[in-house]
């Protein structure tokens, strides 16, 4: 090309290609802590659930160590729905 610009007497174009972009480094890009943010978040949640639900168990009570003697009824009717069997006759 620059020949024929030279044989026909007309100025060379000084003109260059832009240089190509400079790449931003994935850490700079927005969408990219969208992304990764959420899911990261929820495994950061689910790890603070564990440590309190170790931390914190719920107390399990026996026959004796029922607090308030209304709930006594409530869990026989529930441990009897579970398990097969006749049915305890009613009391008046």
């Amino acid at each position: 090309m620059k020949t024929e610009a030279v044989a026909r007497n007309e100025p060379a174009s000084t003109s260059a290609s832009p240089p190509p972009p400079i790449p931003t480094p994935w850490w700079r890009v927005a969408i990219m802590w969208w992304v990764v943010g959420g899911p990261l978040l929820v495994v950061v949640a689910s790890f603070v659930t564990l440590a309190l639900a170790i931390l914190n168990p719920d107390p399990v009570y026996g026959p004796e160590g029922y607090g308030n003697p209304a709930e006594i009824p409530a869990m026989q009717g529930r441990n009897h729905a579970a398990t097969p069997g006749a049915p305890e006759p009613r009391k008046p």
